[in-house]
């Protein structure tokens, strides 16, 4: 086993048990559900990660004609859908908790959800053309401004608006409530332990669709 994986092993591992034992800011609303921060967060730091590998290999494959650089595109994208999911999921469940509900109409939610949609039609265009060549260019092509439709849909406009969700419209994020030394002994290694991951799944599904010959 390579050293990276046994490394996002040991980091998943820690910030797993260590978010659930060590001592955590006693925040007004938040309580112990900003213990979530250490599940929830790393999600989108690892989707955001694996569509920026997504992102490379397609314009990888725009440059040299390279079909290996679609599948990995691909792949890539699909399992950055994956943590998509279960940051959505985690995150609905800090919403209930948190602002009383599973989803409310809030900039970065909905921001989340139409980024989701987009990334699910470049599933769709790649199932839709059976000529792999151009297929592979569409969706390279489809792929840049899907990352950049998902920047913008997550990062920028919901910090321009009124949101309820830290570090936009105007709320301070989690760094100026109180993520003391004690949270980031955990949250960073819970972030690159998660991409480590993230890369690895991904790893293990190019080679099996290599295996298949499945792009």
């Amino acid at each position: 086993m390579k050293p990276w994986k046994i490394i996002g092993l040991a980091l998943l591992g820690y910030s797993i048990v260590a978010g659930l034992l060590t001592e955590a800011p006693r925040l007004p609303v938040l309580n112990e559900t900003i213990r979530n921060l250490y599940y929830h967060v790393p999600m989108w730091f690892t989707m955001i990660a694996l569509l920026g590998g997504s992102l490379v290999h397609s314009i990888k494959h725009l440059s040299s004609g390279d079909l290996v650089h679609d599948s990995r595109a691909s792949q890539h994208a699909q399992v950055a859908m994956l943590f998509a999911v279960l940051g959505l999921l985690t995150g609905m469940v800090w919403a209930k908790f948190t602002w009383g509900a599973f989803w409310t109409n809030d900039p970065k939610l909905n921001g989340t959800a139409v980024s989701m949609l987009i990334y699910a039609a470049y599933f769709v265009l790649r199932n839709s053309v059976d000529d792999a060549m151009k297929r592979a260019t569409l969706a390279a092509v489809y792929n840049i401004f899907s990352f950049v439709l998902m920047v913008v849909f997550i990062g920028v406009l919901p910090r321009l608006t009124d949101s309820l969700h830290p570090g936009n419209g105007g709320n301070p994020a989690f760094s100026n409530y109180d993520l003391d030394s004690n949270m980031r002994m955990v949250f960073y290694p819970a972030v690159f332990g998660w991409i480590l991951i993230g890369f690895w799944i991904t790893e293990l599904r190019r080679r099996i669709a290599g295996l298949t010959n499945h792009p």
